[in-house]
């Protein structure tokens, strides 16, 4: 089809090419493993396999934020899944997601293991299981979950909607790019009038909801994102760049964002992640090359 064709649905769709894109190779209309896998199993009572992508920050972080309360029984290992090769379709992920997205937990401390996934779900579960960074009073918890399916819902907007035909698509089309940015700005000022007169996004507490949102409409703004700081022009919303500013401050957080990334600075990575002195010795890596 050249471009002067207009595209035409047909009665019913088949998978017979790749549709291009960055994860073409990755993409396919049907769920369960590829290959043979199993998951390595460290020490620790919770055993991580993600990437260090906005969502799997998002875990990442929330342990370091329990450690740092001085919560060992938090203490986890991390685990890099590669989504670009497909790791996520090895046998040992699927059984623990069946969904093949990262991030996926394992908590191993109770009698038989638990499995976690969705994001939302596992920072949830953690909250839960140790009482921190949710609100104890019922109907500050009920504001604190609104804003956690708030991300949840929002982000595929920004994400497999703007992110992808922004950066990702392999051609540029006004359509999609136009409506995708424009909700993305939307919700960019949903937040930024939400915290005009706030610290934190509800009960003037740090909470999940700030860690959820945090990682994505936080990178978006700090400049992490797609490259499309001055496209969305981001600086405007200047009550969210306060806040992710503050947040980004926090010493858990920049530990948290190094965990199984795999882009960027080498010196800020940090593939796998088994003890805190992890951090410590990347540390010393860095100032050893300098």
């Amino acid at each position: 089809m050249t471009k002067s064709e207009k595209y035409v649905p047909p009665k019913k769709w088949v998978w017979d090419k790749e549709n291009g894109g960055k994860f073409a190779n990755i993409n396919r209309p049907i769920s369960g493993s590829t290959h043979v896998k199993d998951l390595p199993i460290g020490e620790h009572p919770f055993q991580l396999y993600s990437q260090g992508t906005p969502n799997g920050v998002k875990v990442t972080i929330m342990l370091e934020e329990l450690l740092n309360l001085g919560i060992q029984e938090a203490e986890y290992d991390a685990w890099l899944i590669r989504i670009g090769d497909g790791d996520q379709f090895g046998s040992g992920f699927v059984e623990i997601n069946p969904n093949s997205k990262i991030p996926s937990l394992l908590d191993r401390s109770e009698n038989e293991p638990i499995r976690i996934f969705e994001s939302g779900s596992i920072l949830l579960y953690l909250a839960d299981k140790f009482n921190k960074f949710i609100p104890k009073k019922f109907e500050n918890r009920t504001e604190c979950l609104n804003w956690l399916f708030w991300q949840m819902a929002s982000t595929p907007y920004l994400g497999g909607g703007f992110g992808h035909f922004y950066a990702y698509a392999p051609e540029k089309y006004e359509y999609p790019i136009d409506r995708f940015a424009m909700e993305v700005k939307r919700q960019l000022d949903v937040l930024d009038k939400l915290l005009s007169d706030k610290n934190f996004i509800c009960c003037e507490e740090y909470t999940i909801a700030d860690i959820s949102i945090w990682s994505w409409y936080g990178a978006l703004v700090l400049g992490r994102l797609y490259n499309a700081e001055e496209f969305l022009d981001v600086k405007t919303y200047k009550n969210v760049l306060r806040w992710a500013k503050k947040i980004n401050d926090r010493q858990a957080v920049k530990r948290g964002i190094m965990v199984n990334k795999i882009k960027g600075n080498p010196s800020s990575q940090l593939h796998e992640r088994h003890s805190s002195s992890d951090f410590i010795h990347k540390t010393q890596d860095k100032l050893e090359k300098l």
